[in-house]
């Protein structure tokens, strides 16, 4: 009897050719393993895809409220955005499919999982370190590390040797990654950063120039960091991060164009559409502007850049990750709230915000009368806050009068 691996399937180029590399050069069982992130339609014609290029049996393991509640809203909540602007969506992702990856490997008895990811993305590392945190004895196979296909032209050419169809194109060689956060777009002409995406990219969002011409406005409840309600509506949180997507992307809310550092090392251009997430965090924002005091809203900040590096770097199963957490957590216990948002025509900006923990006083802050703020009070806080400057000024003064 064959030994097993469990292959992350997509049914994409790569791991629609990896099955049958995988029986040709280990003799393997192949067993097909496709998490439902929210990829949608792509999944329909997976189960008979995977079966004629070759598996023996595929999973097919819907995680989508597990994926927001337990990857999208902690990274939602801790601010994490990474270079400022990358919102994570093919990042948190991974680690998800990975621990899905490991339980079926667990249950079938195999000895080996395999990922299609390359030698050189992010994606490898996000695999094999979950892979890692979660069960050791599991041997990895990259094939993109092995084999001696060296371009998606090849991988092209190797699948229709072989009778499996798929989904790109020498005319069309985008690599595409799509869950319920976000759709990135890589590849082809998008390559050369002075190209500016073509109107065809865009699968989810109106491009937004051709948005409507009048605003829409969107009220999102928070409750300890985590929205629950959209417009007064209670939402399940698949179904919030749906409608947002809706919402946003008929705006032209989310498109996010970059040149980001890998963690291997290069720079890559990558062309995302996160149009509920783009809200949401933006929203989320906005409402810890007024529940965070000072110190915390800037150790905070200082917390959200480091999560990031740790989301995008792969490493979600890691004490410091843990800890992070715990952190974040804590300071989420007042981020209570509405936040009103508008969309128009590709932006997202607040209109309004109000919380029953808000540390924002109208009477402390009015440029008006006021009974409760002594402005004299300011002349001792200065001089103390400026002592250590009126003191170094001193000793120059001496000096150069020397």
């Amino acid at each position: 009897m064959a030994k097993k691996v469990v292959l992350a399937y997509s049914g994409g180029l790569d791991t629609s050719i990896i099955i049958p590399w995988l029986k040709e050069n280990y003799g393997y069982e192949v067993i097909a393993m496709v998490a439902d992130v929210g990829q949608g339609e792509e999944l329909a014609p997976l189960r008979e895809k995977a079966t004629k290029s070759g598996a023996s049996k595929i999973y097919i393991e819907d995680v989508k409220r597990e994926f927001v509640e337990d990857f999208i809203f902690p990274t939602l909540k801790a601010g994490a955005i990474y270079e400022g602007k990358y919102l994570l969506g093919t990042s948190f992702a991974r680690p998800l499919i990975a621990k899905k990856l490991v339980e079926i490997a667990e249950k079938e008895g195999a000895e080996a999982v395999a990922h299609g990811a390359t030698g050189k993305g992010n994606d490898q590392v996000r695999f094999e370190l979950t892979v890692k945190a979660l069960n050791p004895d599991l041997k990895i196979i990259a094939p993109w590390r092995e084999w001696n296909i060296r371009s998606r032209e090849q991988a092209i050419d190797y699948a229709r040797e072989r009778g499996i169809p798929v989904p790109v194109t020498k005319e069309h060689p985008y690599s595409m990654d799509r869950n319920l956060w976000h759709l990135s777009h890589e590849g082809g002409d998008l390559e050369d950063p002075w190209n500016e995406p073509k109107r065809h990219v865009y699968l989810i969002i109106t491009p937004p120039e051709e948005a409507p011409d009048r605003p829409e406005y969107v009220e999102i409840e928070f409750e300890k960091g985590v929205p629950v309600k959209v417009n007064g509506k209670e939402y399940d949180p698949v179904a919030l991060v749906e409608y947002l997507n809706e919402v946003a992307a008929a705006n032209g809310v989310g498109i996010i164009d970059m040149v980001e550092n890998r963690l291997v090392g290069m720079k890559s251009r990558g062309v995302y559409e996160c149009p509920g997430g783009t809200v949401l965090f933006l929203a989320h924002r906005e409402l810890e502007s007024i529940t965070l005091d000072r110190e915390t809203m800037h150790f905070k900040q200082k917390v959200a850049v480091k999560y990031a590096q740790l989301v995008y770097d792969g490493m979600w199963y890691t004490p410091l990750k843990e800890a992070l957490d715990a952190f974040v957590d804590s300071t989420q216990q007042t981020v209570t709230g509405t936040v009103r948002m508008k969309l128009y025509k590709g932006n997202c900006t607040p209109a309004g915000v109000k919380s029953p923990y808000s540390l924002y006083r109208e009477d402390f802050a009015t440029f008006g009368a006021d009974e409760v703020y002594n402005q004299k009070d300011a002349e001792g806080f200065i001089n103390l806050l400026g002592l250590p400057l009126k003191v170094r000024a001193m000793m120059r003064k001496e000096n150069q009068e020397a």
